[in-house]
């Protein structure tokens, strides 16, 4: 029997497998350029999601147009 395909789970599993694989040394053993790095990539992220939520703002706010109609 087949479960249907889940990304969350596939991601989370994704993630447990690398972290099992991949062990990163303790944060003062890893080089600035990294850690510049990681903090941009963390950065461009977040703002493309901020692009996201104003882009959803801006359709609620935006004024629909409404047509009267007379009813007799």
């Amino acid at each position: 029997m087949s479960e249907e395909f889940s990304f969350r789970d596939w991601a989370k599993q994704g993630a447990e497998g690398l972290r099992t694989k991949i062990r990163f040394p303790e944060a003062g053993l890893m080089p600035d350029e990294f850690r510049s790095h990681m903090r941009a990539s963390r950065k461009e992220f977040l703002s493309a999601f901020r692009s996201l939520f104003d882009m959803a703002i801006e359709r609620v706010d935006k004024p629909r147009k409404v047509t009267k109609i007379k009813v007799e």
